[in-house]
């Protein structure tokens, strides 16, 4: 007996539309692919955020961008403006990457600072925050310390990775964040989840949110799986 629908696996996803060389052309196309097959969100480059959220409208799917994106090494205030031009123009999930230079050099308060500003901005909107830590740069310790600061401020969701680093996504850093984060913080897993496989794997060690690109053939592998028919054959499974 299968332990999951296909309406719990489609939103688990943010389909990723991130890459730097996306034409606006592109774009439009992702942002089908995910209204075609119901995701949870689009997380789009911030210049082409407000025409997303016109398309998303009246749609199950929510718009969502990135703050100090991908390296956290804005100045918090600069983080902070993002975060409100991105909320303006509709924005109802933010990803924010920490300052990775601040973990890395041990300033704690520098790290909860910046969260917090960034995540009181996004509260004072409605939104919800989704911390990125970009584990591949970064030791256990530094993770824990990163989760329980998360966890203390009450962010939405702890993040992996940007997919833009050295390295994506590993099952043992979710199932990390995953131990060292109270129960109503989530955990998102990005970067290198390419297969419908994969999301099971990070699904059953607790995340619930899925950073991918290759969002329809993951969804048609699910509904193959389930027995329904494909909503475009041409992303179904050989």
């Amino acid at each position: 007996m299968l332990d999951y629908t296909y309406d719990q696996i489609a939103k688990m996803i943010d389909h990723s539309l991130l890459q730097p060389y996306l034409t606006r052309e592109e774009l439009e196309r992702g942002i089908q692919v995910a209204l075609d097959y119901d995701v949870a969100t689009v997380c789009i480059l911030p210049y082409y955020l407000r025409p997303c959220v016109e398309r998303l409208a009246g749609s199950a799917v929510l718009p969502t961008t990135t703050v100090g994106f991908p390296h956290g090494a804005h100045a918090t205030a600069i983080k902070v403006a993002e975060a409100r031009q991105a909320l303006a123009d509709g924005a109802r999930e933010l990803d924010m990457v920490v300052n990775i230079s601040a973990v890395k050099s041990g300033d704690w308060d520098y790290v909860r600072r910046d969260i917090g500003e960034v995540l009181a901005t996004t509260r004072a909107a409605g939104g919800r925050l989704k911390v990125i830590f970009e584990n591949c740069y970064l030791n256990e310790a530094e993770k824990i310390r990163l989760c329980e600061i998360c966890g203390e401020l009450r962010v939405d969701w702890v993040k992996t990775s940007t997919g833009y680093g050295s390295a994506g996504a590993t099952e043992e850093d979710v199932a990390l964040m995953r131990r060292h984060s109270p129960p109503e913080v989530q955990v998102k897993a990005a970067g290198g989840v390419r297969s419908f496989d994969a999301l099971l794997r990070m699904r059953a060690l607790g995340a619930t949110r899925i950073g991918a690109t290759r969002t329809a053939a993951i969804l048609e592998e699910c509904r193959l799986r389930l027995g329904l028919a494909p909503i475009r054959p041409e992303f179904v499974p050989a």
